[in-house]
């Protein structure tokens, strides 16, 4: 008996599916089976939900008074998403993506209205926190699914593109966001956004939840270069937890990455409440959310394009994309060092500070390096899923990369807030800030030199040559 006969219906159910990805013709579908359109509606996804999150997080402390309970609020809700992003790689391959973003995209609603609620009454710090915490799970889930559909739907030389593509409209929902609240608050000389601002938000949230529901069903997707999507199994759960063990043990060099996650959204907290929300008025506050966001579209762009530059070895612009992050974080932290020194907690607290206005002098060089901390941060993110998208193609492998992405992410940024929380020196924050982004680098590089190659083979695809029992299958059996 041979071994395929051995393995039974299992293994011929992966060589035809194999089959189906390699032979296949791309259906008529139109533009809407389009894997760009399927981008760009995953990018409204997040315009509705992660990208007024944004917006209204850059106002610095959530546009209020105090950031007491806006930073609690982030710690739980970063807490929650570091714990259910390390499994919603897993969650996304049973449920399917569509539903997971669905899920998904629930939290954010709540949480503006969190908002709103505390803006109408007080003593209710806790719903923020509560909230927060409802929002760290629903946003593992989101993140996750849209990670894996953004990766999967391109071919290795569009990348760079389609991350691009999805960050510039995933930032829009931020510039509409931070452009009400300029609208709003342009002639509002106090420190706390109007009740209409989070009316706003919340409205376009609960719109942004339908949208999962419209998209086009992974499975029936082709890539530009007329190759079928792989899609996710829809396993039992004890496979598919077995198949997150397998993809960290059959890859570590994704653990040279972790640094690198843990880094990226520690940032915002000294950006957003010890930078923009310290020093600045709340008109000024929302113009430099605003600008910040715009420069984040223009920051995926060229970094994207870098990463796709056709005349170049991918390991090349691997390298390349490494070291414009390098410089930038060294350029952009020495200069707001400068800044920094100059001011305390204790300084901006005090009853006789005045917050500074855009009118006022010296505004403009603040205003220009936070626009290129918005640059970096957009680099800094779009770099990261192209690096993951280097080490494979596969939509269920993806998915667990971005839950290791998602969940180490959140807990640096948890960490942040909860610094920020208890009055750690401005200072230290930044300081801290600088060393992990850094630091970050320089562990992914090894990564990169040892990882990164021009083509993804079908041996490294470990998940993709799984059955649905969790049987690993020979590419020779695939082939045959």
């Amino acid at each position: 008996m041979s071994d395929n006969e051995k393995s039974g219906g299992s293994t011929q159910d992966m060589t035809a599916r194999h089959a189906e990805v390699v032979n296949d013709e791309r259906p008529r579908g139109g533009i809407y089976y389009n894997t760009t359109t399927q981008v760009v509606m995953l990018g409204f996804v997040c315009f509705m939900g992660p990208g007024l999150f944004n917006a209204l997080n850059g106002l610095g402390g959530g546009g209020k008074v105090t950031a007491t309970d806006s930073a609690n609020s982030n710690v739980a809700l970063y807490s929650t998403f570091a714990f259910t992003a390390f499994f919603a790689g897993s969650i996304n391959n049973v449920l399917g993506p569509r539903l997971t973003l669905l899920l998904g995209t629930t939290g954010y609603s709540l949480y503006i209205g969190s908002y709103l609620a505390t803006n109408l009454h007080t003593g209710i710090g806790w719903f923020e926190i509560f909230a927060g915490a409802i929002l760290g799970v629903c946003a593992g889930l989101l993140w996750t699914a849209q990670g894996s559909l953004m990766l999967a739907y391109p071919t290795e030389k569009e990348k760079g593109l389609f991350i691009s593509i999805f960050w510039a409209i995933f930032n829009l929902g931020a510039v509409v966001g931070a452009s009400v609240s300029v609208g709003q608050n342009i002639h509002n000389t106090a420190n706390q956004v109007s009740t209409s601002t989070y009316v706003g938000f919340l409205v376009l949230t609960l719109i942004g939840v339908a949208i999962p529901m419209c998209m086009a069903n992974p499975k029936r997707m082709y890539r530009s270069d007329g190759s079928k999507v792989t899609t996710p199994r829809h396993p039992s759960w004890k496979t598919e937890i077995y198949s997150l063990y397998l993809a960290l043990v059959t890859d570590p060099a994704i653990l040279l990455l972790f640094p690198l996650f843990f880094a990226s959204n520690y940032f915002y907290t000294w950006q957003f409440n010890d930078f923009n929300g310290a020093l600045f008025n709340i008109r000024t506050r929302s113009i430099n959310s605003l600008i910040y966001w715009i420069s984040q579209i223009f920051g995926s762009y060229a970094i994207g394009v870098v990463l796709d530059i056709k005349s170049l070895r991918r390991r090349t612009r691997a390298f390349l994309g490494w070291g414009i992050l390098f410089a930038m974080v060294f350029i952009i932290h020495g200069w707001a060092y400068m800044y920094q020194r100059n001011y305390t907690r204790e300084t901006v607290t005090a009853p006789d500070y005045v917050k500074m206005d855009y009118k006022d002098h010296g505004y403009a060089g603040r205003a220009l390096l936070y626009v290129l901390c918005g640059l970096l941060d957009a680099m800094w993110q779009t770099a990261a899923y192209w690096f993951m998208g280097a080490m494979s193609n596969d939509p269920a492998k993806l998915a667990i990369f971005v839950g290791f992405y998602k969940s180490i992410q959140s807990a640096g940024g948890a960490g942040a807030w909860r610094a920020d929380a208890v009055g750690t020196p401005f200072m230290n924050i930044f300081a801290s800030t600088w060393a992990l982004l850094a630091g970050g680098l320089l562990f992914a590089l090894p990564m990169l030199y040892n990882r990164v190659r021009d083509h993804t083979e079908i041996e490294e695809e470990i998940l993709q040559r799984m059955d649905d029992q969790g049987n690993v299958l020979d590419v020779s059996e695939l082939k045959n």
